[in-house]
């Protein structure tokens, strides 16, 4: 072996020396830190964050196999409410796109793909099979090509089927039903095609499923294959799917107790309704909504399992079967949930006789209010309070400046009643000038028409017009607005007053904002305008803990999610003949706690870009929402988070924009989401065909066209919805930042009430009133710039708009036009 180099180990010593130098030097340097009093917040050269930890390869091992344990474990919980002999049936939700293509025809393709016998007459639109080589029991949902009809059946399914055809395309319905079930939340998707066998030549038919595929990963991504539903073996295929695989469910109906039904039937005391239990475990206490028959208490729950237990007695003349009493399983206690869909109204005799300065009538303000303070003209001052000890000599004027004593002896001190009310003329010219102390040239002004003294040297005097022609100036000047600005785009919040009208009478309701995301709205205002059912709705403080709360009372007791059983329903006599004139329901979905009681309900809206114009706040729609359909006329306002939770109100909802619907409703836990529909009347009213009218309604259904989408957001009846104005004025004559501006108020009163408002115009501008000019609502402004006579001047007023209260929507034609003929349809 050849001798190492000197020079190779006089390297490695040095390193060597150099490597032990530094660590007694960093050990020398840690205990110098520790005897400070200096503590390290991390160990030097440990990594604490899992996934920086450096696993050996047995422990990489055991981390994979607990975690695909743990996926297993999963997997077998989801899906064992259908094992065992009374599990619970697939539900699988048969939807046909094309008018060619039945549910029926193609449950039945399944079902001798695998030799199963159907245990329910084909007409019904529900039939359960059993199939014996999976050992497991589906039950079909094949709906009629209905709207409504197939979102309810996928609302309840386990799968859903889409049914395609080789040889028709999909109509409009088609594409809508997938628009609106793809909207609502579906569970897991399958998608099949009709027919594909009548296509000839052969070789064209895989062009003809490739095309198919192409069409139905444009609305579900993740579909890899379209099956044949003519070749046995695809089918055979498509069961083996349904009976294997664990359906993903959807969020919002997993977090409840829900049912399909199987079986509706009426007793003397009331309904029964028998299914299996699906999602959480079902509670007497809760309520259960019931399809069109609305939110109703439960009496009792019994079990209901499928092959009932007979027991055969001997006696000496026969053999009787008897057959066992059905065993309860849950009762309601006292802390049941009521039917009550408002706080009980509270007497408070004192709130009821204290009336806060803030209500009064609006004839009685002097002037407009301003955020949450009044502003009053100089003349006003002197009816304010004064202090009851002022400085001897003290005039009406100056006391309505003082603020405290002079002294403590109170030798200097007078009442503030043998204040001399007679002042002389210098104090009395003193008062009745401006503010800023400029006198001098007071006497050389000219007066302006309605004989006050002017601020400024250039006042004029307006001759009065005819009224003919200064209409006249007026319309063509708005009509001049009109065809320069793009209505509902430019100044969508601009009204017109009438030369006749007090712009104060008219616009009571209304206050000016500095700033509408931080000024502070003054409440007190709103008391006498609120609706009566405002107070008594249901108010969260902390909507997420409150949430968070709600559903893990979801997870505790409850009878259990695979059992089948008998609810008894508890209704007043009242109903029971309202309730049988209704369709009869398919699903049951438990609610959660509060669910029942009404609230101020936000919901984020979105209008489908494709729609024609832009959709108008508090037109009727119907929403559907989760498990509840409802009729709502719904307040469009600016979606985002404000510092003083103002937002403004839109009048219209544009195409592609996306804005806040808010409506009076029950409470939804959850981001649930909303479906907008809006009704398609075939026939239009007119003189002479009200009466086909009213007999279509009974004939045919109104079509109903999705026009937007949403999710639920936190109810919150503090929310404050603003509507806007804009008054807006013509710059008549300018001189550098003063303008005289007219067109804007018609009586100089109008211009004193509304006077502290700040003024602003199309260019940038901002600016104030200073003084009016005549009695026909002129005034001038100044500004912080000059003004171009091509401009505008506006000024924002806003008044708080409420919502209006929801109803439950019922199947049975256009409730827009039964309510223009309710002497033909015999609705009051």
């Amino acid at each position: 072996m050849a001798p190492i180099p000197s020079d190779h180990h006089h390297r490695s010593t040095t390193k060597a020396s150099n490597k032990s130098f530094k660590t007694r030097h960093a050990s020398k340097s840690a205990l110098k830190d520790r005897a400070k009093g200096k503590v390290e917040s991390f160990e030097r050269g440990v990594r604490k964050t899992p996934q920086q930890q450096v696993m050996s390869k047995i422990d990489r091992r055991n981390h994979a196999k607990q975690l695909r344990q743990n996926k297993l474990g999963e997997k077998r919980e989801e899906g064992s409410v259908f094992v065992g002999r009374d599990g619970a049936a697939r539900i699988v939700a048969v939807v046909p796109l094309c008018g060619d293509v039945t549910g029926q025809a193609v449950a039945r393709e399944l079902n001798a793909s695998v030799d199963a016998e159907e245990q329910t007459p084909e007409q019904t639109a529900s039939c359960r099979v059993e199939v014996p080589r999976f050992k497991q029991r589906v039950q079909y949902l094949t709906p009629a090509r209905d709207l409504f009809a197939c979102l309810d059946a996928c609302r309840v399914a386990d799968f859903v089927l889409f049914v395609l055809s080789a040889e028709a395309e999909v109509d409009e319905l088609g594409e809508q039903m997938l628009r609106c079930i793809e909207s609502q939340g579906v569970s897991t998707v399958l998608t099949g095609v009709h027919n594909l066998d009548s296509v000839e030549p052969a070789k064209r038919r895989p062009d003809v499923l490739k095309s198919l595929k192409s069409y139905i990963t444009h609305f579900f991504a993740s579909q890899d294959k379209v099956h044949d539903l003519s070749s046995r073996q695809d089918c055979s295929n498509v069961m083996r799917s349904l009976c294997t695989t664990v359906p993903k469910g959807i969020r919002w109906r997993e977090d409840r107790s829900w049912m399909l039904l199987d079986e509706v039937r009426w007793e003397e005391a009331g309904p029964v309704v028998t299914g299996t239990i699906r999602g959480r475990g079902l509670k007497a206490d809760r309520l259960v909504q019931v399809g069109e028959w609305g939110d109703l208490q439960i009496e009792k729950i019994t079990a209901a399992p499928l092959e009932s237990k007979n027991k055969r007695i001997k006696t000496n003349d026969m053999a009787v079967d008897v057959v066992e009493a059905e065993e309860l399983l849950q009762e309601p206690g006292e802390e049941q949930d009521d039917l009550a869909e408002l706080a009980p109204e509270e007497a408070d005799m004192d709130d009821a006789m204290s009336i806060p300065a803030a209500s009064l009538a609006p004839s009685e303000r002097k002037a407009v209010l301003l955020d949450d303070h009044h502003y009053f003209n100089d003349d006003d001052r002197y009816d304010l309070d004064v202090p009851k000890r002022l400085p001897k000599g003290t005039s009406k004027y100056q006391a309505a400046w003082y603020l405290g004593d002079m002294s403590d002896s109170g030798s200097d001190m007078e009442d503030a009643e043998d204040v001399d009310g007679d002042m002389d003329l210098d104090t009395r010219s003193m008062a009745a000038g401006p503010a800023d102390g400029h006198f001098e040239d007071m006497e050389m002004r000219e007066p302006t028409e309605a004989g006050a003294p002017s601020e400024y040297p250039q006042s004029e005097f307006f001759p009065d017009r005819a009224p003919e022609e200064e209409a006249e100036q007026i319309a063509a000047y708005r009509q001049q607005r009109r065809d320069e600005a793009e209505e509902d785009r430019e100044f969508p919040d601009e009204i017109e007053l009438h030369p006749h009208v007090n712009a104060r009478e008219r616009l009571a309701k209304y206050r000016g904002l500095k700033s509408l995301r931080t000024s502070q709205w003054d409440l007190e205002e709103d008391r006498p305008h609120e609706p009566e059912e405002w107070s008594r709705l249901l108010e969260i403080a902390d909507y997420k803990s409150a949430k968070n709360r709600v559903l893990k009372e979801t997870l505790l007791g409850g009878i259990k999610a695979g059992t089948r059983v008998h609810i008894y329903l508890r209704i007043d006599v009242d109903q029971k003949t309202r309730l049988q004139s209704l369709p009869a329901p398919t699903a049951l979905f438990s609610l959660l706690r509060h669910e029942h009681k009404h609230t101020a309900v936000n919901a984020s809206i979105s209008l489908a870009s494709d729609y024609p114009a832009p959709l108008k706040s508090k037109e009727q729609l119907i929403m559907q929402c989760g498990p509840r359909r409802l009729v709502v006329n719904p307040l469009f306002s600016q979606a985002g988070n404000t510092p003083n939770n103002v937002h403004k109100f839109d009048r219209f909802l544009h195409p592609g924009r996306t804005a806040v619907a808010s409506f009076i409703g029950p409470v939804l836990w959850g981001s649930v989401p909303c479906l907008y529909f809006r009704q398609r009347s075939a026939h239009q009213p007119g003189d002479d065909a009200i009466e086909d009218l009213a007999q279509s309604l009974h004939d045919k259904p109104a079509m109903l066209d999705l026009i937007a989408t949403g999710t639920i957001l936190p109810p919150s009846p503090s929310r404050i919805i603003t509507k806007r104005i804009i008054l807006t004025g013509h710059p008549f004559k300018m001189h550098k930042k003063l303008v005289t501006i007219r067109y804007m108020f018609f009586h100089d009163s109008d211009v004193e009430f509304f006077k502290a408002l700040q003024l602003w115009t199309k260019r940038g501008r901002s600016g104030f009133i200073k003084e009016t000019l005549g009695t026909h609502g002129y005034f001038k402004a100044t500004f912080d710039g000059k003004v171009s006579p091509l401009d505008a001047v506006g000024v924002s007023l806003y008044k708080r708009v409420w919502p209006r209260t929801a109803r439950a929507w019922v199947a049975g034609g256009d409730e827009r036009v039964r309510e223009q003929v309710p002497e033909l349809v015999g609705v009051e």
